[in-house]
């Protein structure tokens, strides 16, 4: 559609982080966190009714947080969730949009958002809602597809996308994808954190740490394979700041994901048609923030081994690569394929 007052836009509905990209060269990028503020006092101090991303988890002790996308999932039963969930997509639209000047006409917007294969098929209608009023159009596609779309990698290739929540895989056989094309596991960054945070407050129940502190850890210093040196950090004990080596239980936990992310690899593999195996075994495009960990890549090339060998590619820019994508369908995508949600 080249109507110049329609604005298309990808989304990225992360765990952790959302991202946006928009027609009109708009990128952003969110914590997927939205607070309200506690009381009548945190209300006063903050001026706002409601905060969203970084400023929602900065001023925690102040508001009622909310990450609405537990697993890649809405989590269910809670209509606070759901506003929150609202409320960031509407922040990233705003920040992709703009305002609209009085006495201008809005302009019409049209959304790909791009969610874990498991939530395309539990919370697809539940999300629809959600952004009724909000977009005009929409298409709901999964994470890895809106990746393979992005990069034109749309056959005889694996997506692996491994962000917070989740880690997704996608088969491309130059089609849209189906759910037997698909997994996700919900071993990815978070559970890398959560292994981190019990493991360290096991061998020193007498510190004070925070998922949140475990999660800086493991963004800052992991890895995978060999140490490149002693991994030490700072937490405090009795209030006073303490140093601890955190090196072996750090390489653990990120090495935590190995094993089932190499299973769901060798899963999917063998359900391709024997010929294009071998290709799509040299062309897996591994994307997202936990695909950052350094080697990671190499460790699980090693494990394809076992079907013969494999190449694993990073893609250049795992923040944006996403919302790219899901902006590269939705200016490709015919009218049909929209549901119309003005």
């Amino acid at each position: 559609m080249s109507d110049s007052n329609v604005i298309n836009v990808g989304v990225d509905l992360g765990t952790s982080r959302s991202v946006v990209s928009a027609s009109n060269g708009q990128r952003h990028v969110v914590e997927s966190y939205v607070g309200w503020p506690v009381d009548m006092v945190a209300r006063k101090v903050l001026k706002r009714d409601m905060l969203v991303g970084e400023d929602a988890v900065k001023n925690r002790t102040m508001v009622d947080l909310h990450r609405p996308l537990e697993r890649g999932l809405i989590k269910e039963g809670s209509e606070k969730d759901l506003s929150a969930v609202r409320a960031l997509l509407e922040h990233l639209l705003q920040l992709a949009v703009g305002e609209t000047k009085k006495g201008q006409k809005r302009p019409t917007v049209r959304a790909v958002v791009g969610v874990p294969a498991a939530a395309m098929r539990v919370n697809k209608q539940q999300l629809a809602k959600v952004l009724e009023g909000t977009v005009d159009a929409l298409m709901i596609v999964s994470e890895p597809f809106a990746v393979a779309y992005g990069l034109d990698a749309l056959l005889h290739s694996l997506v692996v996308d491994s962000g917070a929540g989740t880690t997704d895989f996608c088969l491309m056989r130059g089609r849209f994808p189906t759910e037997d094309d698909q997994k996700t596991l919900t071993k990815a960054g978070d559970s890398i954190d959560e292994h981190l945070l019990k493991l360290f407050s096991e061998k020193h129940p007498e510190a004070k740490v925070s998922i949140y502190m475990a999660r800086e850890w493991k963004e800052k210093h992991g890895f995978v394979g060999k140490a490149q040196g002693k991994v030490e950090v700072t937490a405090p004990v009795d209030g006073r700041p303490t140093q601890f080596d955190i090196t072996d239980m750090l390489r653990a936990s990120c090495e935590s994901i190995l094993e089932p992310i190499t299973e769901a690899m060798l899963d999917l593999l063998p359900r391709i048609e024997a010929e294009f195996q071998e290709d799509v075994r040299n062309n897996i495009i591994f994307s997202g923030g936990t695909s950052l960990l350094p080697g990671l890549r190499p460790a699980l090339e090693e494990a394809l081994k076992d079907l013969g060998g494999g190449k694993i590619r990073a893609v250049k820019d795992p923040v944006f690569c996403g919302a790219d994508g899901g902006l590269a369908i939705a200016l490709d995508a015919p009218d049909s394929d929209w549901d119309k949600l003005s």
